[in-house]
């Protein structure tokens, strides 16, 4: 193996070097004014088991988030290998997000995409700034799992699929 060098400051590196860590994709809806408002997250994971906490990471400059933030409950789909286009929906910067995605709200007013593998029901449970971005810990308070559903999966800037080993 070759030695370590240097963390660059270089945000195209360190990028690239974030890009090896796989990550699921996780849809963050809720109903705003009466329409369904959402974003894809690619910097989700399990945080705390008492309470059950679960984190996202949200760009600094998102104007999705300040719009989901301060609903009652939040919906978080953890998408299927199968759901590219609802991945690529999600992450539009412009345009109607929901055009070509099924989705159903709940009673809360949480927003859930059809086909995903796990439903998760949250709430803004703290917020904290992390440098460029900020981090969401959410509170669950309900879910469903698809168990048949195998997740889709971001890295080295592509959706990928699992394999077994």
């Amino acid at each position: 193996m070759e030695e370590l060098k240097p963390f660059s400051d270089d945000p195209v590196e360190i990028r690239a070097t974030y890009g090896y860590i796989p990550a699921a994709v996780v849809a963050v809806c809720a109903i705003v004014d009466d329409k369904p408002v959402g974003m894809a997250a690619s910097s989700f994971t399990c945080v705390s088991l008492d309470p059950p906490l679960v984190s996202v990471c949200i760009q600094t400059g998102s104007t999705t988030w300040p719009k989901l933030r301060s609903r009652p409950r939040l919906g978080l789909s953890v998408l299927g290998e199968h759901q590219h286009d609802e991945c690529v929906g999600l992450s539009r910067k412009t345009g109607n997000r929901f055009a070509a995605i099924e989705w159903t709200a709940v009673s809360s007013g949480s927003v859930l995409i059809d086909g995903a593998g796990l439903w998760l029901e949250c709430s803004l449970y703290a917020e904290m700034p992390a440098g460029d971005h900020q981090i969401a810990l959410l509170r669950i308070h309900s879910s469903l799992s698809e168990p048949g559903v195998e997740p889709i999966v971001f890295q080295t800037s592509k959706f990928r699929r699992l394999r077994a080993a």
